[in-house]
């Protein structure tokens, strides 16, 4: 079965409207199948395109489906749009896989909203500034690294919460960088090249550990090690290339400090980092990172609330709470606010 026609105006994620009848091509980045209490299997899907997601149903849906195609494949679906517990979903009567040349896929990935190209050339202004000669050679290192820098400037901050879009990574160290720089000057006892140089390195194996061509999941790569092991690989690597590069060797010191940055950002044991942070550097890199991915989180949380007639949003599983948007402008929906937070 071939797509809706060109012409047809594209019913994107975030235009869905509660009790709608849908046909449309979405990419699939999620599937399951499930039983229910009764042991009849449905299928469940994570549907998106470049606006949002949204998860579907299919009931009495059998293997023979669910083989039929796989995540990262586009499906045209058949549905009924379904506000369930403050958020919307499709009840599912038709899924069928469609060829990829058929769809235009500038639709389906998220891209940052931010000129990319503004980002890297702000990216390499701030470290081809730094005074450290060392520090200076290592960016350069990475910034002559064309597959790198391309890797750079189109991976995501992460698969599903904080900068998940095409561009989210750069984006996301570009807008630390600049409150690194503005910051290091109240704290004279910090490092202000190391700590910038951090900046730039924390998620820098980010580019390896995810894929991203047609939906955001990890590699084989990222799943077996992350991006803090392949970070440290990374710059061992990197470090040997900046020391031809200036003539003299790499500081050992400097190059384990900046080891520690990468290994010890996610700030504690439980959220994955091996050591905790034991520099100036260190502490105020993961606060940085952490303040600039929570405030992130939350501002998209309440941008993206499809139920205007709420004052809260549905809960979020990953921030354990829900948000508070304010009063809306029109009456009628305020009672939402009472809808149950359980998932």
């Amino acid at each position: 079965m071939n797509p809706p026609p060109a012409e047809a105006k594209r019913r994107f994620v975030s235009l869905l409207a509660d009790g709608e009848n849908l046909e449309e091509v979405y990419l699939v980045s999620d599937k399951q199948l499930r039983a229910n209490r009764n042991g009849n299997l449905f299928l469940q899907l994570e549907l998106r395109d470049r606006t949002g997601s949204i998860h579907g149903r299919l009931w009495n849906a059998g293997e023979p489906l669910f083989k039929s195609f796989e995540a990262g494949d586009f499906v045209l679906v058949k549905a009924k749009v379904q506000l369930f517990q403050g958020s919307l979903q499709l009840i599912l009567n038709n899924v069928t896989r469609v060829e990829p040349d058929s769809v235009d896929l500038a639709d389906f990935l998220p891209h940052t909203s931010k000129d990319v190209s503004k980002l890297y050339e702000r990216l390499c202004g701030l470290l081809r500034k730094l005074d450290n000669p060392h520090l200076r050679a290592l960016a350069e290192c990475y910034l002559m690294d064309g597959e790198f820098v391309r890797g750079f400037c189109k991976a995501p901050a992460g698969v599903r919460n904080h900068h998940a879009y095409v561009g989210g990574l750069l984006e996301h160290v570009v807008t630390m960088l600049d409150a690194a720089d503005r910051i290091a000057p109240l704290y004279p006892e910090l490092d202000r090249d190391l700590f910038l140089m951090g900046v730039f390195l924390h998620d820098a194996g980010k580019v390896r550990e995810l894929s991203y061509d047609r939906v955001f999941a990890y590699t084989d790569e990222g799943q077996l090690l992350g991006h803090l092991v392949i970070g440290v690989e990374m710059v061992d690597q990197k470090s040997k290339q900046a020391a031809a590069l200036t003539g003299s060797a790499f500081p050992a010191e400097l190059l384990l400090r900046l080891k520690h940055l990468i290994v010890s950002h996610h700030g504690s044991y439980e959220h994955g980092s091996p050591k905790l942070p034991m520099t100036p550097e260190a502490i105020a890199l993961h606060y940085l990172d952490n303040f600039d991915a929570k405030l992130h989180a939350f501002t998209r949380e309440i941008r993206e609330d499809a139920n205007a007639g709420s004052s809260w949003t549905p809960f979020n599983q990953a921030l354990d709470r829900r948000l508070f948007k304010g009063t809306p402008k029109k009456d009628g929906g305020a009672g939402a606010a009472a809808e149950e937070d359980e998932e």
